[in-house]
């Protein structure tokens, strides 16, 4: 069966109440490539189609990775694109201007829930679900050890716009969740769902890649007060040669090089919306009308 692609646009209404406050947030780890403009089509053409705003958001939590030219790039293909962001671009909502922030949530969350100080490596745990070994251990809040929030047994349930109902069991799935690293540094998990909370994001649209993470994060932002689950568009990826997912890993040609190319913008976010299935031939569209690869019959 042939997966879908478009959202019915009357139920993700229903679904949200109002229309809806959404982000356009990518990672500044490399160049923005195909994959990224996928999307951001999606953000942009439903929110536009709903009536709601994008807010823009750097995800540049991992200090290991993130770079200011990635950082500079990504904004100039926004702009050459034409995507235009309502909140969050003037200045640019960086996560690495929000230790405040997250450290205020963290201490929010120590005061009602179990928060304690982990000595366990990547390599400790071997990639499986962490069983809290070091949970009863009292370990003192010392450089080198990691942060983690038990998020106790039970469901999550979230509304998806194409997958359907959500239905997680987060502490199966992970355990006790990681939320500040043994670098000092706040994790995916953890900034994300704190951004989402403040910002007032009632829409997420991301790749259907992150769909496992929804349940451990929607635990979370329960955990520190949030009364409402945002609802979620979790959409197809491209796959490249390779025949996995457009990464900046893997070195697929990125936004930069299509321009030098000759390639136009119009072309470009035509491209994405034919990859992806929104539309059957690769027709010239400019950002300003993505809202139609959703209304349009």
């Amino acid at each position: 069966m042939t997966p879908r692609v478009r959202p019915d646009l009357a139920r993700l209404a229903d679904m949200l109440g109002r229309p809806p406050l959404t982000r356009f947030a990518p990672s500044p780890t490399g160049y923005m490539h195909l994959g990224h403009v996928v999307n951001a089509l999606y953000v942009w053409g439903l929110a536009r189609a709903l009536g709601g705003r994008v807010r823009l958001r750097m995800e540049d939590h991992d200090r290991t990775r993130c770079r200011p030219v990635f950082d500079t790039a990504i904004l100039d293909d926004l702009a050459w694109l034409g995507f235009e962001a309502d909140e969050g671009h003037a200045p640019v909502d960086r996560q690495s201007d929000a230790g405040r922030a997250y450290a205020d949530a963290l201490a929010r969350l120590a005061a009602t829930s179990t928060v304690y100080r982990c000595r366990c490596s990547r390599r400790d745990i071997g990639g499986h679900r962490y069983d809290g070994r070091c949970r009863a251990l009292a370990l003192p809040d010392a450089a080198g050890l990691s942060t983690r929030v038990v998020l106790g047994p039970g469901e999550e349930r979230a509304l998806d716009g194409l997958l359907g109902p959500l239905v997680q069991t987060p502490d199966a799935q992970c355990g006790d969740l990681l939320v500040r690293d043994r670098h000092a540094q706040w994790t995916y998990q953890f900034a994300v769902t704190v951004d989402d909370l403040r910002q007032h994001i009632t829409l997420v649209v991301r790749g259907a890649d992150l769909a496992s993470s929804t349940g451990r994060q929607v635990r979370l932002a329960r955990l520190l007060g949030r009364g409402t689950a945002p609802v979620f568009v979790h959409h197809p990826l491209l796959a490249g040669p390779h025949g996995k997912k457009l990464s900046k890993r893997l070195g697929d040609a990125g936004i930069a090089e299509l321009r030098e190319a000759g390639y136009t913008p119009a072309r470009v976010i035509g491209l994405a919306a034919a990859e992806v299935g929104l539309q059957p031939e690769p027709q010239p569209l400019a950002a300003r009308d993505v809202a139609r690869l959703f209304t349009d019959p």
